[in-house]
């Protein structure tokens, strides 16, 4: 019994065995070993450049330029605007030149009509003779219409329509060509706030030298003294900007040739050209100022001499006379626009002034980069004097030998 009861403990010690045997064979498996690939650090551009698991195309350094990309195109939309208003007053000066202009051919016409009816009207009283209401309806027409023309004419003769007509015709001219400017400069060229400021300065000198009102801003037509217009502003250099930057030349296209040359012009200009026109602008205002006492005053005399018709033989004739001669002065002041030439001279001596203002800034400059492109600027001062090349040499040459017998402008 006890044999029986012994043989399954050895049976299952057995099998116990043989169960721990096989889970302790285990078969050794190959070692492998992997590599980790390492991450590519990215700076904080390149992190924020990343969108849905792609990198965008669009290079870091233009994320770093566009600060200054924001300011130029600030400094673009600025210059726009300026060339906006600019535009604009080329359009009110050009209206309100051709208004000022029929201003001088109405109101010459119209003193000239009421000078002339009231002379024969005076003429006509002296004819008829004797007394009564006829006599002096005449009388009483003629004199308040040479009173009219006496009031007309001092409005008329203050103002100066045709002046102000040629100035606003130039001012037109002028804020043109700082429009062509500033359209260059947005062409070719990489604007900056100096632009801007430069720019602003020109506008407001144009205003300040040709202003739009009559009461109050009208520049004074009867000076003292004659003196050239003055459009641009002062302490300002004139000529700074340089876009030739490609095939950069040494010295900038300048040398001491080229100086002296430009020193020479001056001279001439200085010396014959804006003496000149002062000369010519002093004579046509003092013609002008006996002009503009000489209507009133002929128109005044024509007024009391027809109040007096009937009461002597003088009367009359002075009446009749002093109307004649008071239409002939109004239809040569007004009608030969003395006025008009007063300022076309202010404008020609202002032209030669600022040539002249723009040559001794550009010398004075030493830093010969700072400069002009020196063939550019010859360029250019020739073709405001109305010459070529050779010609502007030419005439350095004689200024220079001190044989100048001509002018340095052949335009005007």
């Amino acid at each position: 019994m006890a044999s029986v009861l012994l043989l399954p403990s050895s049976s299952s010690s057995y099998c116990c065995s043989r169960k721990i045997n096989a889970a302790i064979h285990v078969p050794n498996l190959p070692k492998l070993s992997f590599s980790v690939p390492k991450i590519p650090m990215r700076n904080l551009g390149e992190e924020l450049n990343i969108r849905d698991g792609f990198i965008n195309t669009i290079p870091v350094e233009k994320i770093n330029d566009r600060s200054h990309n924001s300011s130029t195109n600030i400094v673009t939309t600025q210059l726009y605007a300026i060339l906006e208003a600019v535009a604009d007053r080329v359009e009110m000066h050009a209206n309100i030149g051709e208004q000022r202009d029929n201003w001088n051919t109405l109101l010459l016409n119209s003193i000239n009509m009421i000078t002339l009816t009231a002379a024969t009207m005076a003429g006509v009283a002296a004819t008829a003779g004797g007394i009564g209401m006829p006599l002096l309806a005449l009388k009483l027409s003629s004199t308040l219409l040479y009173s009219a023309a006496t009031g007309m004419l001092l409005i008329m003769n203050k103002i100066q329509p045709s002046q102000l007509a040629e100035e606003q015709r130039n001012a037109t001219r002028l804020f043109k060509q700082l429009q062509s400017q500033i359209q260059t400069r947005l062409a070719i060229g990489t604007p900056t706030k100096e632009d801007v400021k430069e720019v602003m300065e020109k506008v407001l000198a144009l205003d300040k030298a040709y202003p739009l009102p009559l009461l109050g801003a009208m520049l004074e037509k009867f000076p003292a003294m004659f003196e050239p217009a003055v459009w641009w502003p002062k302490n300002q250099v004139l000529q700074k900007k340089n876009f030739l930057h490609e095939g950069k030349q040494c010295n900038n296209g300048w040398s001491e040739e080229l100086e002296m040359e430009m020193r020479e012009i001056v001279k001439v200009v200085e010396r014959k050209d804006i003496e000149d026109y002062v000369r010519l602008g002093n004579l046509a205002l003092k013609i002008n100022k006996t002009l503009a006492i000489s209507g009133p005053l002929l128109t005044g005399v024509a007024a009391l001499g027809s109040a007096f018709v009937g009461n002597g033989s003088w009367a009359p004739i002075v009446a009749v006379a002093a109307g004649a001669l008071a239409s002939s002065v109004n239809a040569f002041e007004h009608g030969g626009q003395v006025g008009m030439v007063i300022e076309m001279y202010r404008n020609c001596g202002g032209l030669f002034q600022v040539l002249q203002e723009s040559i001794e800034t550009t010398l004075e400059e030493r830093d010969l980069e700072k400069r002009e492109n020196g063939e550019l600027f010859e360029m250019k001062v020739a073709l405001k004097l109305g010459r070529s090349l050779s010609q502007l040499r030419e005439l350095a040459r004689k200024s220079a030998s001190s044989h100048v017998d001509e002018f340095a402008s052949k335009l005007f």
